[in-house]
């Protein structure tokens, strides 16, 4: 079977709860994600607490995750999320985290609205990001915001996303995700796109963040798949997602069903399902009880 990289997001999936999740449920639930077979996850993110108070306790959750790891042969990729210098810092400061993640966006308008930075400002940060990360022995992955399209009515194009990836290419960047920020794409889009990208970055891991209703999830997932893509990220119950969609049934892919499409396509993720279903019934208890969301069967 093809072998495929399943990101686990739940950083994504929580920070735009109401409700704060303990820290220790936190950490219990990454070891639970763990066990079930998820050796890539999108943890925590360094932001300030104003704008996220659901990640006010980063630091604390990777403390305890790490000391947990400490004596484990094969420790799993934890990705933190920054967005601007001062995350860095806390980033590199925290120990079990061993990828940074930036969201570089397309959008001038989504740029603004998100980081408040130019293009500019956006790229000398990335370049930093890509000289720190080097010299800390961390990994870097950059995810390209709005690389399907956006509803602000600005110039967009498979050109636009070449231009960003060849950027990102000649600044040495390996790994790199194309995000459909707030659900725009159709999976003849999803596919296109990738398929006309791919062969640009040769030596870049290239990956898809998609976001959907869950009606469309599953062809977009194909769509990526027969286009080439092999990483995806995905949240468990599809919690989460991008507050501009404008729509509150867009969010995260479900995990469960990327899942099982992938199946359907000759692929295995590496979840084992009986463990899938302990941790599915802990995000199902999240949900109920910090998101104030129906349950998901």
């Amino acid at each position: 079977m093809d072998q495929v990289k399943l990101i686990e997001c739940p950083r994504d999936a929580w920070q735009g709860l109401p409700d704060f999740i303990p820290t220790e449920l936190k950490f219990e639930y990454l070891k639970e994600l763990i066990s079930a077979g998820f050796t890539h996850i999108d943890a925590v993110s360094f932001v300030s607490p104003k704008h996220v108070k659901q990640m006010a306790d980063s630091e604390d959750v990777m403390s305890k995750l790490n000391s947990s790891l400490s004596t484990s042969a094969e420790a799993p990729e934890i990705i933190g999320i920054v967005v601007n210098e001062k995350g860095l810092e806390r980033a590199l400061a925290t120990p079990g985290v061993t990828t940074i993640g930036y969201p570089y966006s397309i959008s001038a308008y989504f740029r603004r609205a998100n980081a408040n930075m130019s293009r500019d400002e956006s790229r000398r940060l990335v370049e930093k990001l890509k000289k720190d990360t080097t010299a800390a022995s961390r990994d870097l992955v950059i995810y390209i915001s709005m690389a399907f399209g956006n509803p602000y009515e600005e110039p967009w194009g498979a050109e636009i996303v070449h231009e960003a990836l060849e950027w990102l290419k000649d600044i040495r960047v390996r790994t790199v995700s194309l995000a459909d920020t707030v659900g725009t794409a159709d999976p003849k889009l999803v596919g296109d796109l990738f398929r006309d990208v791919k062969d640009h970055v040769a030596g870049i891991e290239l990956g898809v963040h998609l976001h959907s209703r869950p009606e469309n999830a599953e062809e977009k997932i194909l769509a990526a798949y027969e286009a080439g893509c092999r990483r995806f990220d995905s949240a468990l119950t599809g919690l989460g997602g991008c507050p501009f969609a404008g729509d509150n049934l867009v969010g995260n892919i479900a995990t469960e069903q990327v899942i099982a499409a992938l199946k359907k396509a000759g692929a295995d993720p590496g979840i084992d399902p009986a463990r899938l279903n302990k941790v599915l019934a802990m995000t199902n208890e999240i949900r109920a009880t910090y998101a104030h969301a129906p349950l998901v069967n």
